[in-house]
């Protein structure tokens, strides 16, 4: 069921369908991918891991565990609405047979978005819920309309950061260079050729979808991520999006060499009884 809430101007639908983000509309123009053939998706929320891990499976306890799906469970599950209001809402998901069958751990996600100064917040709150620490990975995935303005084409735009980054990209046994000392990223089709480009640790604590050509723009603050990514579909023309996603950390498959999710560096460690708090804000223009 879709849910809408609204602040002056800007007007945002989500989804109890995975907590998802379907729409923010700002004077009038949409800003949010509205799905279609080349990404059947807009906004999802990546929970308990960024990515796969090899094969989809790991440890945990000294038991095998296989994830059904890349990203997590958390964007394929009905969250239940527990709160609302004209400027809010929150829902909240919470262990059942199908997420123990694929991740062991009791835990309450709680997904609030709200309106702040101007902004759109999607604030996420983790609680292990379990008698054991929990291990787990979170991000956000939205999907931004690129281009903005008719009359542009997606090459028009670019990803601004908001300080300087050194950006390399694996490719097989080599390492490819995105940026070295910038802070623009030009958009073109086969910057995704290699899959994601990610930033880990970076120095910026913002990112922007810009054009020269336009006034539109996006740009989203990630308080608590610890790496930012941006990604499209390379070679389709018709997926007019760019996804700025802030993530935990790097995805999990960066962690392969640990099997056992207790020993991966990246996962966040929550012990019982305790909660991790999490927020991204999108302020539209």
């Amino acid at each position: 069921m879709l849910y809408t809430i609204k602040s002056g101007e800007m007007t945002a639908k989500i989804s109890s369908a995975g907590a998802e983000l379907h729409s923010l509309i700002y004077n009038g123009t949409e800003y949010i991918w509205q799905a279609g053939k080349a990404w059947n998706r807009q906004a999802p929320l990546l929970f308990p891991f960024i990515c796969s891990p090899n094969g989809k499976k790991y440890k945990a306890g000294g038991k095998e565990y296989a994830m059904k799906a890349n990203h997590g469970f958390a964007r394929d599950m009905e969250f239940t609405l527990c709160d609302s209001g004209r400027e809010y809402c929150e829902f909240v998901l919470c262990e059942n047979e199908e997420t123990l069958a694929q991740y062991p751990y009791p835990f309450r996600l709680t997904v609030r978005y709200f309106f702040e100064n101007g902004r759109l917040v999607t604030k996420c709150t983790v609680k292990n819920t379990g008698k054991e620490n929990m291990y787990f990975y979170l991000g956000g995935h939205p999907a931004f309309n690129c281009p903005l303005e008719d009359g542009l084409k997606f090459d028009d735009y670019y990803v601004e950061y908001e300080q300087n980054e050194i950006i390399e990209q694996t490719v097989g046994d080599s390492m490819r260079t995105i940026i070295c000392g910038e802070n623009k990223l030009p958009l073109t089709r086969e910057l995704f050729d290699h899959d994601v480009i990610m930033k880990n640790m970076p120095m910026s604590e913002s990112i922007s979808l810009k054009s020269d050509k336009g006034e539109r723009s996006v740009t989203l603050y990630y308080p608590d991520a610890d790496c930012i990514a941006v990604w499209s579909v390379t070679g389709d023309n018709d997926a007019a999006f760019v996804c700025l996603e802030p993530w935990t950390s790097v995805p999990v498959y960066c962690d392969d060499a640990f099997e056992n999710i207790e020993e991966k560096p990246h996962a966040v460690m929550l012990e019982s009884g305790m909660v991790f708090e999490y927020r991204y804000d999108i302020e539209v223009k």
